[in-house]
C-alpha cells in the first residue's frame, strides 16, 4: 500500500530503483543437444542427475521403440563420475519460435463464474517452462482421475483452499501421470493473491519472465520479457486476467467487486502445446545409426544457434563443451563442428570434445579426418563404445564425446584439472561394456601418431582412455590436454582477480596488491603437481612511464607446467653369473 502523509510532518519515501546484474551462469561443463524436454535453446544449469532429469527428461519413444538421446546419457555419465554442474543447452528440429510454443493451462474458471455469472475467461493462465507437444496433458480421463495423455513428463493443475475473507488461494501443480488417490505433487503455492499490491501475487511469487535468443550486430543473446523472475521450477505466469488490486478497503473488509474473482477448488490439464523432434514416417537416426541428414531427429542446422549463444563468456562459463550426435568430417557434419571448435578457441578459456567419425569406421578416415584440425582447444577419442542406457535398460553403440565428459569429471574428482584424464587411474570407464573394436598396441600408435587419443581394451583392467593429446599439430607443451586445461584454470582464476583491479591507481601499490593474489594462486598449484616452477614479473621493467601513460598495466606470467610421464622405458638387462651389482 502506497504511504501517504496526513498530519504535519515528514514523509521520507523510499524508491529502490538499484538492479543488480546476474552473475555468469558457472558450469564445469556445457552440453548442446536434443532432449525429451525443457526450455528450448536457453542454456540452463543442472546440479545433479535428478536435476537434468525434472528439467529435461529422460526417454522418448520413435515408432514402438524406447529410445534416449545421447544429451541424456552424456549427462548421467557425467555425473555418476563425479561432475557438479552441467549448462545444458536443447536443441530441436524447426523455428524455435513458429513450431515450438509451451502448453497452457486450461479453464481456470472464477468463484463468480461458478455462482452462474457467465464467463469471461480464465482467472489466470499458467504456461510450461518446457516446450513442446510432450507437455501437453489434455484428453480423456481413466479410472482414479488419471489422464490418459499424462506422463512422467508433463503436468497437472489444482487450485485448492480458496479463501475469500483473505484473498488467497493454494496452487498445486502435480505430475502429470499421477492419480486421485495417489496425488504426485511436484510444487505448493500457497497463500497466493490477485491483488498486484499485495506481496504474495501471484505473477511475483511464481514467476512471468520469458527468454527469447535474439541477435545484434551478429552477437546472440538472452533476451527477458516479464517483471519477475520465475521462481517455479515447473509453470510460469503467462497472464493474469481478473486482478484484485487493494482487495481490501480501509476497514479490512474485502471488496465486493473483487469477492468473485477468485478461483474456484478444481483439477485441470495443460494444452496447445506445439513442437517434436521425433520424425513422422520415417525412423529416427539414433544411436549408431546417426547420419549425414539426421541426428537424432534433427540436422546439423539446429546446433548452428545454441554454438553461437555460448560464445558469451560474460554470460556463460564452463571448461569444456560437447555436441555429442555431431561428426566432425566432411561426410557428415564438419561445417558445425568447426564453428563450435572456433567458438572455444576464440574464447580461449574452454575446450571441446568432438567424435570425427561415424559408428563402423576404420583407422584411416579417423586419421584422416581428425588432421582437417589444428588447434589445442580440441580433443578426439576413438573408438564408439557400447554402454547400457540407465533409463532404459537397452545396450547402446554411443559415440566417444557422450563418455568422456564423464572421464574428465572423475579426473577432476579425484585429482585436478592438470592431471591427464587418462590411463588406469583415472581414465577407467567403468560404464562401458565393450568397444567397436579392440586396438592393438600399432593401432593406438598409429592412432597417437595423428592426435587421436586411443579407447583401449586391456585383460583384468577394462575400457581405458589411452591418449590425451589435443588436435594442435605443433609439437609443444599444449598438444596434451592436462596442459591445455592448466591453462584455462590458471587464465579463468587470474582474469578474474585482474578484473578486479580495473580503473585501479597504475602505480606500484597496485601492482604488489596483484602479485599478492597471483604468486599464492600458483604457488599452491606448483604444490599439487601442476606447474614445476614459475614466474611474474609486473614491476618498473615492464611497466615503465611510456607503458603506464597507455593507462596500461602489463603482466608477464611464466610457467613450467609439469609433464606427464606417457612413455615408460624399462631396460631389461641380463647379467651372467658372478656378477655383483653395485
Amino acid at each position: 500500500m502506497a504511504e501517504t502523509i496526513v498530519s504535519p510532518g515528514v514523509l521520507a519515501i523510499e524508491n529502490d530503483q538499484s538492479f543488480i546484474t546476474q552473475a555468469p551462469v558457472q558450469a564445469g561443463a556445457a552440453i548442446i543437444g536434443p532432449t525429451v524436454k525443457g526450455k528450448v535453446g536457453i542454456p540452463t544449469l543442472c546440479t545433479t542427475y535428478s536435476d537434468y532429469l525434472y528439467k529435461y527428461g529422460s526417454t522418448f519413444l520413435s515408432g514402438s521403440q524406447t529410445y534416449s538421446y545421447l544429451t541424456s546419457l552424456s549427462a548421467y555419465n557425467y555425473f555418476n563420475n563425479g561432475g557438479t554442474s552441467l549448462l545444458v543447452t536443447r536443441v530441436v528440429s524447426g523455428s524455435t519460435i513458429t513450431d515450438w510454443t509451451p502448453a497452457t493451462s486450461s479453464f481456470i474458471s472464477s468463484s463468480a463464474h461458478a455462482a452462474g455469472a457467465p464467463y469471461n475467461s480464465d482467472v489466470f493462465i499458467l504456461e510450461t517452462l518446457s516446450e513442446g507437444e510432450i507437455m501437453n496433458s489434455v484428453g480423456p480421463t481413466g479410472s482414479n482421475g488419471t489422464l490418459l495423455s499424462g506422463s512422467v513428463e508433463n503436468y497437472r493443475w489444482q487450485i485448492v483452499s480458496p479463501n475469500i475473507s483473505a484473498g488467497t488461494f493454494t496452487l498445486v501443480i502435480r505430475q502429470g501421470n499421477d492419480t486421485t488417490l495417489s496425488p504426485s505433487i511436484l510444487e505448493t503455492w500457497t497463500n497466493l493473491s490477485l491483488d498486484p499490491f499485495a506481496p504474495n501475487y501471484i505473477e511475483k511469487a511464481i514467476g512471468n519472465q520469458i527468454e527469447n535468443i535474439a541477435v545484434d550486430a551478429g552477437e546472440y543473446y538472452i533476451q527477458l520479457s516479464g517483471s519477475y523472475a520465475n521462481q517455479s521450477k515447473y509453470v510460469r505466469v503467462k497472464q493474469v486476467n481478473q486482478t484484485t488490486p487493494n482487495y481490501f478497503d480501509n476497514n479490512g473488509i474485502p471488496k465486493p467487486q473483487f469477492t468473485g474473482s477468485l478461483p474456484t477448488s478444481s483439477l485441470g490439464v495443460f494444452g496447445d502445446g506445439k513442437g517434436s523432434n521425433i520424425p513422422t514416417g520415417v525412423a529416427g537416426a539414433y544411436y549408431e545409426n546417426i547420419s549425414a541428414t539426421n541426428i537424432q531427429g534433427l540436422t546439423s542446422a539446429a546446433y548452428v544457434e545454441s554454438i553461437s549463444l555460448l560464445a558469451n563468456k560474460d554470460a556463460y562459463n564452463y571448461n569444456f563443451i560437447t555436441a555429442p550426435g555431431l561428426i566432425g568430417n566432411s561426410s557428415y557434419h564438419l561445417p558445425v563442428v568447426q564453428q563450435l571448435n572456433t567458438m572455444v578457441q576464440n574464447r580461449g578459456d574452454a575446450m571441446s570434445i568432438i567424435d570425427v567419425v561415424g559408428y563402423n569406421s576404420n583407422i584411416i578416415p579417423v586419421t584422416t579426418a581428425a588432421n582437417f584440425f589444428d588447434t589445442s582447444y580440441t580433443a578426439t577419442y576413438w573408438p564408439w563404445l557400447k554402454t547400457i542406457d540407465p533409463n532404459s535398460g537397452q545396450q547402446v553403440w554411443i559415440p566417444a564425446s557422450t563418455f568422456i565428459p564423464g572421464v574428465y569429471a572423475k579426473n577432476d574428482s579425484i585429482a585436478y584439472p592438470w592431471f591427464a584424464p587418462a590411463g588406469v587411474n583415472r581414465g577407467i570407464m567403468s560404464n562401458v561394456i565393450q568397444t567397436e573394436r579392440i586396438l592393438t598396441q600399432g593401432n593406438r600408435d598409429f592412432l597417437y601418431q595423428n592426435n587421436v587419443n586411443a579407447i583401449a581394451t586391456f585383460p583384468n583392467t577394462g575400457v581405458v582412455v589411452f591418449g590425451q593429446k589435443t588436435l594442435q599439430k605443433k609439437k609443444s607443451a599444449l598438444d596434451r590436454v592436462n596442459v591445455r586445461r592448466l591453462l584455462i584454470e590458471l587464465k579463468n582464476y587470474i582474469s578474474q582477480v585482474a578484473d578486479s583491479f580495473v580503473f585501479e591507481q597504475n602505480d606500484i601499490t597496485t601492482r604488489n596488491e596483484l602479485l599478492a593474489l597471483i604468486n599464492p594462486y600458483l604457488f599452491v598449484v606448483q604444490q599439487q603437481q601442476g606447474l614445476t616452477s614459475f614466474q611474474v614479473i609486473m614491476n618498473e621493467s615492464n611497466n615503465p612511464p611510456s607503458v603506464v601513460d597507455q593507462n596500461q598495466l602489463v603482466g608477464q606470467i611464466y610457467l613450467q607446467p609439469t609433464k606427464t610421464a606417457e612413455f615408460i622405458i624399462l631396460d631389461f638387462n641380463i647379467l651372467p653369473s658372478g656378477v655383483t651389482f653395485p
